[in-house]
C-alpha cells in the first residue's frame, strides 16, 4: 500500500513538473517571438522624450528674406512664451521689451542660421531659444566679464554708465558664491529674466553714457544693439555713430547685427505683443 502511495505521489511531481517547465517553455518563446509586447507607460514616456529630440535630418532651406523664414516662425514661436518675463525685464531695467528682443532677435537668428546642427536637433522641433553656457552666456549671448561690469556700474554713481540710483540692488547676489550664482542665473533655459534684465541694464548704461557725454543716443536702436554687440570698451560717444557689430547672415541677406536688430525692431513682427 505504501509503495502503490508512492508511486502516484511520484508521477503527480513528475506531472507537476512536466507542466510547470512547459509552461516556462512556452512563456519563453512567447517573449522571444514577441506575442508578450504590449506599450507600457513607460515605453510611452520614453518615446515621447525621443520623438521630441530626434527627428529627421531637416536641412536649410530656400534662402528667403529671414522674416518668411521657419527660422523666424520657430523664433517667433519663442519669444510669444517669453512675453511676461520680458516685459518684467523691460519694467525693471527701464528699457522696452521690444528694444531688448530687437538684440535677442539678432543673436538668435545668428544662431539658428549658423549653428545648423544644433537648429535641426533642437531649436526646431523643441521651438526653443538657444542658450549659451561658454564663450558667451544665455539667450542674449553675454560674456562673464560683461555682465561683471554691468554690475559695477550699478554700484558706482562715478562711473560714467551708471544708470540711477533706484537700479543699484537690481542684480544683488543671495549667495556667497556670486560666481556660480550668476552663471545659473543668466543660463537657466527655463526662466530667461535674468538673460533679459542684463541685456536691458547694459543698454541702460550705454544711454547714461552717451546722454552724459552730450551725445544721447536713446531711442536709436541701430546704433544702442551695435553698442550692446561690441561691448563697453569700445562705445566712445561722439556726434557721428555708425550701425555695425557684427556680420549676420539671416535667410538672403547678409546684416551687420545693429542692422538686423533694427530690422526688426522696425517692422511689424510680434508688434502686437511687444509694441514700439
Amino acid at each position: 500500500m505504501a509503495k502503490k502511495f508512492f508511486k502516484v505521489g511520484f508521477n503527480v511531481f513528475l506531472y507537476v513538473f512536466a507542466a510547470i517547465g512547459l509552461f516556462l517553455m512556452v512563456g519563453y518563446f512567447a517573449v522571444k517571438l514577441g506575442f508578450t509586447n504590449e506599450t507600457g507607460i513607460i515605453d510611452i514616456q520614453r518615446d515621447a522624450f525621443l520623438g521630441a529630440q530626434v527627428v529627421p535630418t531637416k536641412e536649410a532651406g530656400p534662402k528667403v528674406p529671414w522674416k518668411e523664414s521657419e527660422e523666424w516662425q520657430v523664433l517667433s514661436a519663442a519669444i510669444t512664451r517669453d512675453q511676461a518675463v520680458l516685459n518684467k525685464a523691460a519694467t525693471d531695467s527701464g528699457v522696452s521689451a521690444r528694444l531688448i528682443t530687437a538684440n535677442l532677435v539678432a543673436e538668435q537668428l545668428r544662431l539658428f542660421f549658423t549653428e545648423r546642427e544644433y537648429y535641426k536637433q533642437f531649436f526646431y522641433p523643441l521651438k526653443i531659444l538657444g542658450s549659451q553656457t561658454q564663450f558667451s552666456w544665455g539667450v542674449m549671448g553675454m560674456k562673464e566679464d560683461t555682465a561683471i561690469k554691468v554690475e559695477q556700474h550699478l554700484k558706482d554713481p562715478s562711473s560714467p554708465f551708471y544708470p540711477g540710483a533706484q537700479y543699484e540692488h537690481l542684480l544683488d547676489f543671495q549667495t556667497t558664491d556670486i560666481e556660480k550664482e550668476r552663471f545659473t542665473r543668466m543660463t537657466d533655459q527655463h526662466n530667461h529674466y535674468w538673460s533679459y534684465l542684463y541685456a536691458g541694464l547694459y543698454i541702460k548704461q550705454i544711454e547714461a553714457q552717451w546722454k552724459t557725454a552730450g551725445f544721447p543716443i536713446t531711442g536709436n536702436i541701430g546704433v544702442l544693439s551695435t553698442l550692446y554687440n561690441i561691448g563697453f570698451s569700445h562705445s566712445n560717444p561722439n556726434p557721428d555713430p555708425k550701425v555695425g557689430g557684427a556680420a549676420i547672415t539671416a535667410g538672403d541677406k547678409t546684416f551687420s547685427f545693429g542692422g538686423l536688430a533694427e530690422d526688426f525692431y522696425n517692422s511689424d513682427l510680434l508688434i502686437d505683443i511687444l509694441p514700439k
